[in-house]
């Protein structure tokens, strides 16, 4: 079975992308999902988050969403002490999960798919790529955040283009290039992939 990674800046729709692949019958991993549920019902991951983030990390059994974004978006120490803590959860939470499917392909989608060093474990990777103004614009949109809110944690990722030139293949995500084509394209491609 073919591993497959997806991965994008945020406000790229990677997720968006992802579920066209869904749709054609793709087992889809998301981590950010599972780093989510992972925070929420992983005893030891919640234990380390407490001892590491206080417990303010958790309000009435439920991870204080806002309460981490406000102390790992403001710090890169923080943020890199989170990430080594959720990161390794879910990449093994990922590897059981591709143990159960059956498919001549699975999707891994991940915004920060080479900074954790989760692509090691995959064959191949999909970058989605989209100009910065509209990914500005759908972050804005999408999360309530402020210009400057946006940036700050943009600037936290790796570099678009850095990271499109580590991709295999890209789809373009840009309001103007039809992307369900590309879909289709990749999918055939992926189907027919020999390893």
């Amino acid at each position: 079975m073919l591993k497959v990674g997806i991965t994008g800046g945020m406000g790229c729709g990677k997720s968006t992308i992802s579920r066209f692949f869904k749709i054609l019958g793709v087992p889809l991993y998301s981590a950010d999902e599972a780093g989510k549920r992972l925070m929420a019902t992983d005893p030891h991951l919640r234990t380390q988050i407490i001892q590491n983030f206080g417990e303010a990390s958790y309000h009435d059994g439920q991870l204080n969403r806002s309460f981490i974004a406000e102390q790992v978006f403001s710090n890169i120490k923080k943020l890199a002490l989170l990430n080594g803590l959720v990161h390794p959860a879910v990449i093994r939470d990922g590897e059981q999960w591709i143990l159960q499917q059956q498919s001549k392909y699975v999707l891994k989608e991940a915004a920060i798919l080479f900074e954790s060093g989760s692509y090691k474990s995959l064959d191949l990777v999909i970058g989605v790529s989209a100009p910065f103004p509209l990914r500005l614009e759908r972050i804005i949109k999408r999360d309530g955040l402020t210009p400057s809110q946006v940036m700050e944690r943009i600037n936290k990722q790796m570099d678009e283009d850095e990271k499109m030139r580590r991709c295999d293949f890209v789809v373009v995500n840009d309001e103007n290039t039809p992307v369900i084509p590309q879909v289709l394209a990749l999918h055939d491609k992926l189907l027919n992939w020999q390893t």
